[in-house]
Protein backbone atom coordinates (compact mmCIF):
# COMPACT_ATOMS: atom_id res chain seq x y z
CA UNK A 1 0.00 0.00 0.00
CA UNK A 2 1.24 3.17 -1.25
CA UNK A 3 1.42 6.66 1.25
CA UNK A 4 -2.04 8.19 -0.52
CA UNK A 5 -3.63 5.00 -0.16
CA UNK A 6 -2.53 4.58 3.82
CA UNK A 7 -3.38 8.29 4.30
CA UNK A 8 -6.57 7.85 2.90
CA UNK A 9 -7.62 4.76 4.17
CA UNK A 10 -7.14 6.52 8.05
CA UNK A 11 -9.86 9.13 6.93
CA UNK A 12 -13.11 8.91 8.02
CA UNK A 13 -15.63 6.70 5.73
CA UNK A 14 -17.20 8.56 2.86
CA UNK A 15 -20.57 8.07 2.79
CA UNK A 16 -22.05 8.26 -0.56
CA UNK A 17 -26.25 8.47 -0.91
CA UNK A 18 -28.30 6.64 -3.39
CA UNK A 19 -31.94 5.91 -4.30
CA UNK A 20 -32.92 2.75 -3.68
CA UNK A 21 -33.81 1.27 -7.40
CA UNK A 22 -31.25 -1.16 -9.54
CA UNK A 23 -30.84 1.97 -11.68
CA UNK A 24 -29.38 4.17 -8.69
CA UNK A 25 -27.56 1.70 -6.59
CA UNK A 26 -25.52 0.73 -10.24
CA UNK A 27 -24.73 4.40 -11.23
CA UNK A 28 -23.91 4.88 -7.82
CA UNK A 29 -22.11 1.71 -7.54
CA UNK A 30 -19.56 3.24 -10.43
CA UNK A 31 -18.85 6.47 -8.50
CA UNK A 32 -18.01 4.48 -5.27
CA UNK A 33 -15.82 2.32 -7.49
CA UNK A 34 -13.73 4.84 -8.66
CA UNK A 35 -13.71 6.43 -5.41
CA UNK A 36 -12.43 3.38 -3.63
CA UNK A 37 -9.62 2.76 -6.55
CA UNK A 38 -8.05 6.39 -5.24
CA UNK A 39 -7.72 4.77 -2.11
CA UNK A 40 -10.90 6.10 -0.48
CA UNK A 41 -12.69 3.92 2.15
CA UNK A 42 -16.38 4.64 1.88
CA UNK A 43 -19.45 3.40 3.19
CA UNK A 44 -23.25 3.42 0.72
CA UNK A 45 -26.40 4.75 2.34
CA UNK A 46 -29.22 3.82 0.71
CA UNK A 47 -32.56 6.60 0.79
CA UNK A 48 -35.87 6.56 -0.38
CA UNK A 49 -37.49 8.73 -2.43
CA UNK A 50 -41.30 9.88 -3.28
CA UNK A 51 -40.47 9.20 -6.73
CA UNK A 52 -39.35 5.92 -6.34
CA UNK A 53 -42.06 4.50 -3.76
CA UNK A 54 -45.34 6.37 -5.48
CA UNK A 55 -44.74 4.93 -8.80
CA UNK A 56 -48.14 4.35 -9.75
CA UNK A 57 -49.04 8.15 -9.10
CA UNK A 58 -47.54 10.78 -12.23
CA UNK A 59 -44.30 12.74 -11.25
CA UNK A 60 -46.36 15.71 -11.66
CA UNK A 61 -49.02 14.88 -9.40
CA UNK A 62 -46.04 14.02 -6.52
CA UNK A 63 -44.07 17.41 -6.44
CA UNK A 64 -42.77 17.43 -9.91
CA UNK A 65 -39.17 19.10 -10.25
CA UNK A 66 -36.77 17.39 -7.50
CA UNK A 67 -39.02 14.76 -6.99
CA UNK A 68 -36.07 12.05 -6.93
CA UNK A 69 -33.55 14.57 -5.16
CA UNK A 70 -35.14 16.17 -2.17
CA UNK A 71 -34.35 13.26 0.10
CA UNK A 72 -30.69 12.63 -0.87
CA UNK A 73 -30.30 17.06 -0.29
CA UNK A 74 -32.03 16.68 3.07
CA UNK A 75 -29.79 14.32 4.13
CA UNK A 76 -26.90 15.66 2.78
CA UNK A 77 -27.72 19.20 4.69
CA UNK A 78 -28.63 17.13 8.00
CA UNK A 79 -24.95 15.61 7.26
CA UNK A 80 -26.25 12.33 7.17
CA UNK A 81 -24.40 11.73 4.12
CA UNK A 82 -21.34 13.39 2.64
CA UNK A 83 -22.05 12.57 -1.23
CA UNK A 84 -25.46 12.60 -3.27
CA UNK A 85 -24.92 10.84 -6.63
CA UNK A 86 -27.84 11.98 -8.97
CA UNK A 87 -29.04 11.28 -12.22
CA UNK A 88 -27.95 15.17 -13.53
CA UNK A 89 -31.47 15.09 -15.57
CA UNK A 90 -33.45 14.64 -12.41
CA UNK A 91 -31.76 18.01 -10.61
CA UNK A 92 -33.22 21.22 -10.82
CA UNK A 93 -31.17 23.84 -12.58
CA UNK A 94 -31.59 25.86 -9.58
CA UNK A 95 -28.85 25.16 -6.91
CA UNK A 96 -30.29 24.33 -3.22
CA UNK A 97 -28.51 26.70 -0.52
CA UNK A 98 -25.40 25.07 0.69
CA UNK A 99 -25.39 22.45 -1.71
CA UNK A 100 -23.03 22.43 -4.89
CA UNK A 101 -22.68 19.94 -7.86
CA UNK A 102 -18.96 19.07 -7.17
CA UNK A 103 -18.10 16.96 -10.01
CA UNK A 104 -19.49 15.20 -13.37
CA UNK A 105 -18.00 11.84 -14.69
CA UNK A 106 -17.88 11.01 -17.83
CA UNK A 107 -21.66 10.57 -19.84
CA UNK A 108 -22.54 7.39 -20.93
CA UNK A 109 -24.84 7.49 -24.03
CA UNK A 110 -27.30 10.85 -24.37
CA UNK A 111 -29.87 9.59 -26.35
CA UNK A 112 -33.63 8.10 -25.78
CA UNK A 113 -33.97 4.64 -27.43
CA UNK A 114 -37.08 2.66 -28.52
CA UNK A 115 -36.95 -0.67 -26.76
CA UNK A 116 -39.36 -3.35 -28.88
CA UNK A 117 -40.67 -7.06 -28.67
CA UNK A 118 -40.55 -7.12 -31.89
CA UNK A 119 -36.99 -5.21 -34.68
CA UNK A 120 -39.05 -2.24 -35.66
CA UNK A 121 -38.08 1.51 -35.65
CA UNK A 122 -40.52 4.47 -34.57
CA UNK A 123 -40.77 4.91 -38.11
CA UNK A 124 -41.94 1.23 -38.95
CA UNK A 125 -44.55 0.22 -35.97
CA UNK A 126 -47.69 -1.09 -37.35
CA UNK A 127 -50.63 1.73 -36.92
CA UNK A 128 -52.08 1.54 -33.37
CA UNK A 129 -49.04 0.14 -31.75
CA UNK A 130 -49.06 0.75 -28.09
CA UNK A 131 -45.55 2.76 -26.94
CA UNK A 132 -45.05 3.54 -23.73
CA UNK A 133 -44.05 6.28 -22.33
CA UNK A 134 -45.09 9.39 -19.52
CA UNK A 135 -42.43 12.32 -20.17
CA UNK A 136 -44.33 14.98 -22.05
CA UNK A 137 -41.16 15.34 -23.93
CA UNK A 138 -41.10 12.17 -25.48
CA UNK A 139 -45.01 11.92 -26.33
CA UNK A 140 -44.67 15.18 -28.14
CA UNK A 141 -41.91 13.99 -29.85
CA UNK A 142 -43.48 10.34 -30.46
CA UNK A 143 -46.96 12.72 -31.99
CA UNK A 144 -44.73 14.55 -34.10
CA UNK A 145 -43.18 11.20 -36.07
CA UNK A 146 -46.37 8.73 -35.53
CA UNK A 147 -49.41 10.71 -35.42
CA UNK A 148 -51.28 7.14 -35.56
CA UNK A 149 -49.78 4.96 -32.41
CA UNK A 150 -51.22 4.84 -29.01
CA UNK A 151 -49.20 6.36 -26.81
CA UNK A 152 -49.71 4.78 -22.96
CA UNK A 153 -48.09 6.15 -19.68
CA UNK A 154 -45.64 4.00 -17.91
CA UNK A 155 -43.90 4.54 -14.20
CA UNK A 156 -41.22 2.64 -12.60
CA UNK A 157 -37.78 1.07 -12.63
CA UNK A 158 -36.32 -0.15 -15.58
CA UNK A 159 -36.52 -3.59 -14.93
CA UNK A 160 -40.10 -3.24 -13.90
CA UNK A 161 -40.92 -1.41 -17.41
CA UNK A 162 -38.92 -4.38 -19.43
CA UNK A 163 -40.98 -6.76 -17.40
CA UNK A 164 -44.46 -5.04 -18.46
CA UNK A 165 -43.12 -4.91 -22.08
CA UNK A 166 -42.41 -8.77 -22.01
CA UNK A 167 -45.51 -9.31 -20.68
CA UNK A 168 -47.21 -7.90 -23.99
CA UNK A 169 -48.64 -4.82 -22.22
CA UNK A 170 -46.92 -2.66 -24.42
CA UNK A 171 -45.66 -3.00 -28.04
CA UNK A 172 -42.32 -0.79 -27.25
CA UNK A 173 -41.25 1.74 -24.99
CA UNK A 174 -38.87 5.24 -24.95
CA UNK A 175 -36.47 4.87 -22.46
CA UNK A 176 -33.16 6.42 -21.70
CA UNK A 177 -29.97 4.62 -23.18
CA UNK A 178 -27.70 5.26 -20.88
CA UNK A 179 -29.85 3.42 -18.03
CA UNK A 180 -29.99 0.19 -20.62
CA UNK A 181 -25.91 0.39 -20.97
CA UNK A 182 -25.26 1.12 -17.31
CA UNK A 183 -27.67 -1.97 -16.55
CA UNK A 184 -25.78 -4.08 -19.50
CA UNK A 185 -29.17 -4.27 -21.36
CA UNK A 186 -27.76 -2.48 -24.17
CA UNK A 187 -28.52 -5.59 -26.60
CA UNK A 188 -32.13 -4.90 -25.48
CA UNK A 189 -32.14 -1.37 -27.90
CA UNK A 190 -33.85 -1.81 -31.07
CA UNK A 191 -33.66 2.30 -32.64
CA UNK A 192 -31.19 4.92 -31.17
CA UNK A 193 -33.52 8.11 -31.36
CA UNK A 194 -30.99 11.12 -31.84
CA UNK A 195 -31.25 14.54 -32.46
CA UNK A 196 -32.37 16.36 -34.60
CA UNK A 197 -35.32 14.23 -34.89
CA UNK A 198 -35.54 13.02 -30.97
CA UNK A 199 -33.67 15.60 -29.06
CA UNK A 200 -33.06 14.23 -25.14
CA UNK A 201 -33.61 14.96 -21.84
CA UNK A 202 -31.68 18.62 -20.78
CA UNK A 203 -28.07 16.55 -19.08
CA UNK A 204 -29.55 13.12 -20.05
CA UNK A 205 -26.78 10.27 -19.50
CA UNK A 206 -24.72 12.55 -17.37
CA UNK A 207 -24.35 11.84 -13.33
CA UNK A 208 -24.61 15.00 -11.19
CA UNK A 209 -22.06 14.24 -7.87
CA UNK A 210 -23.37 16.76 -5.21
CA UNK A 211 -21.74 17.76 -1.93
CA UNK A 212 -21.86 20.47 1.01
CA UNK A 213 -20.14 23.65 -0.12
CA UNK A 214 -18.14 23.62 2.18
CA UNK A 215 -17.08 20.56 2.80
CA UNK A 216 -13.14 20.79 1.43
CA UNK A 217 -12.34 17.22 1.94
CA UNK A 218 -14.77 15.66 0.28
CA UNK A 219 -14.65 18.22 -2.63
CA UNK A 220 -10.65 17.49 -3.27
CA UNK A 221 -11.89 13.28 -3.28
CA UNK A 222 -14.06 13.91 -6.14
CA UNK A 223 -11.82 16.16 -8.37
CA UNK A 224 -10.03 13.06 -10.22
CA UNK A 225 -13.77 11.90 -11.36
CA UNK A 226 -14.89 14.85 -13.17
CA UNK A 227 -14.61 14.92 -16.86
CA UNK A 228 -14.38 18.36 -18.51
CA UNK A 229 -16.19 17.60 -21.56
CA UNK A 230 -19.26 16.32 -20.46
CA UNK A 231 -19.61 19.02 -17.17
CA UNK A 232 -19.17 22.08 -19.94
CA UNK A 233 -21.80 20.19 -21.79
CA UNK A 234 -23.92 19.96 -19.47
CA UNK A 235 -23.53 23.43 -17.75
CA UNK A 236 -24.69 24.78 -21.39
CA UNK A 237 -27.63 22.66 -21.28
CA UNK A 238 -29.11 23.14 -17.81
CA UNK A 239 -28.10 26.96 -18.42
CA UNK A 240 -30.16 26.81 -22.04
CA UNK A 241 -33.35 25.14 -19.27
CA UNK A 242 -32.72 27.33 -16.58
CA UNK A 243 -33.17 30.57 -18.99
CA UNK A 244 -36.26 28.92 -20.74
CA UNK A 245 -37.77 28.71 -17.29
CA UNK A 246 -38.20 24.97 -17.73
CA UNK A 247 -37.97 22.27 -15.01
CA UNK A 248 -37.02 18.82 -15.74
CA UNK A 249 -41.00 18.03 -16.51
CA UNK A 250 -40.81 20.52 -19.59
CA UNK A 251 -41.25 19.47 -23.28
CA UNK A 252 -37.57 20.71 -23.40
CA UNK A 253 -35.08 19.19 -25.14
CA UNK A 254 -31.24 19.69 -25.56
CA UNK A 255 -27.68 18.40 -26.25
CA UNK A 256 -24.32 19.86 -26.13
CA UNK A 257 -21.15 17.92 -27.44
CA UNK A 258 -17.43 18.84 -28.66
CA UNK A 259 -17.32 18.74 -32.26
CA UNK A 260 -14.38 17.41 -33.70
CA UNK A 261 -12.32 20.68 -33.46
CA UNK A 262 -12.93 20.97 -29.95
CA UNK A 263 -15.45 23.25 -30.22
CA UNK A 264 -18.91 23.21 -28.02
CA UNK A 265 -22.25 23.06 -30.05
CA UNK A 266 -25.52 23.41 -28.50
CA UNK A 267 -28.42 22.33 -29.88
CA UNK A 268 -32.23 22.07 -28.64
CA UNK A 269 -36.02 22.30 -28.96
CA UNK A 270 -39.39 23.18 -26.97
CA UNK A 271 -42.23 21.38 -28.26
CA UNK A 272 -46.10 21.58 -27.77
CA UNK A 273 -49.20 19.62 -28.58
CA UNK A 274 -51.55 21.38 -30.49
CA UNK A 275 -55.17 20.72 -32.15
CA UNK A 276 -53.42 20.15 -35.30
CA UNK A 277 -50.69 18.33 -34.56
CA UNK A 278 -47.13 18.94 -32.45
CA UNK A 279 -45.59 22.80 -32.67
CA UNK A 280 -41.49 22.19 -32.66
CA UNK A 281 -39.04 24.99 -32.43
CA UNK A 282 -35.28 23.94 -32.46
CA UNK A 283 -32.13 26.40 -32.74
CA UNK A 284 -28.02 25.69 -32.62
CA UNK A 285 -25.68 27.69 -31.13
CA UNK A 286 -21.89 26.73 -31.60
CA UNK A 287 -19.32 28.34 -29.31
CA UNK A 288 -16.50 30.99 -31.05
CA UNK A 289 -13.47 28.96 -29.13
CA UNK A 290 -12.38 25.78 -27.32
CA UNK A 291 -12.56 25.24 -23.67
CA UNK A 292 -8.63 26.01 -23.65
CA UNK A 293 -9.72 29.29 -24.80
CA UNK A 294 -11.87 29.81 -22.50
CA UNK A 295 -9.85 29.20 -19.42
CA UNK A 296 -9.93 32.45 -17.79
CA UNK A 297 -13.61 32.67 -18.13
CA UNK A 298 -15.80 30.58 -15.92
CA UNK A 299 -19.37 31.30 -17.30
CA UNK A 300 -18.83 30.51 -20.74
CA UNK A 301 -20.68 27.28 -21.26
CA UNK A 302 -23.51 29.15 -19.12
CA UNK A 303 -23.30 31.74 -21.96
CA UNK A 304 -24.00 29.55 -24.55
CA UNK A 305 -27.13 28.06 -22.83
CA UNK A 306 -28.86 31.47 -22.41
CA UNK A 307 -27.66 32.30 -26.12
CA UNK A 308 -28.97 29.04 -27.48
CA UNK A 309 -32.57 29.97 -25.09
CA UNK A 310 -32.48 33.77 -26.64
CA UNK A 311 -32.80 32.10 -30.09
CA UNK A 312 -35.76 29.36 -28.82
CA UNK A 313 -37.66 32.68 -26.93
CA UNK A 314 -37.55 34.55 -30.07
CA UNK A 315 -39.33 31.70 -32.23
CA UNK A 316 -42.09 31.71 -29.42
CA UNK A 317 -40.55 29.56 -26.83
CA UNK A 318 -42.25 31.33 -24.16
CA UNK A 319 -45.35 31.27 -25.04
CA UNK A 320 -45.64 27.85 -25.74
CA UNK A 321 -44.27 27.03 -22.41
CA UNK A 322 -46.79 29.71 -21.24
CA UNK A 323 -49.61 27.75 -22.78
CA UNK A 324 -48.20 24.38 -21.18
CA UNK A 325 -47.73 25.41 -17.84
CA UNK A 326 -51.56 26.69 -18.11
CA UNK A 327 -52.84 23.43 -19.25
CA UNK A 328 -51.55 21.99 -15.76
CA UNK A 329 -48.17 20.40 -17.72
Amino acid sequence: MDTQTQLSSQEKPIRVGTRGSLLARTQTGLVVDQLRGLGHAVETVTISTQGDSRADVPIAAIGGDGVFVRELERALLEQRIDVAVHSLKDLPTEETPGLTVACVPARAMPFDVLVAREPCTLESLRPGAVVGTSSVRRVAQVKAVRGDVDIRGIRGNVDTRLRRLDAGDYDCLILAGAGLERLGLAGRITQVLRPDAFWPAVSQGALGIQIRCDDDRIGRALEPLDDTATHLAVRAERSCLAALAGGCLAPIGAWGHHAADGRLELGGCVLEEAENGVVRIAAAVRAEGTAGDFATLSEWPESLGKELAGRLLSQGADAMLSRMRMRGH
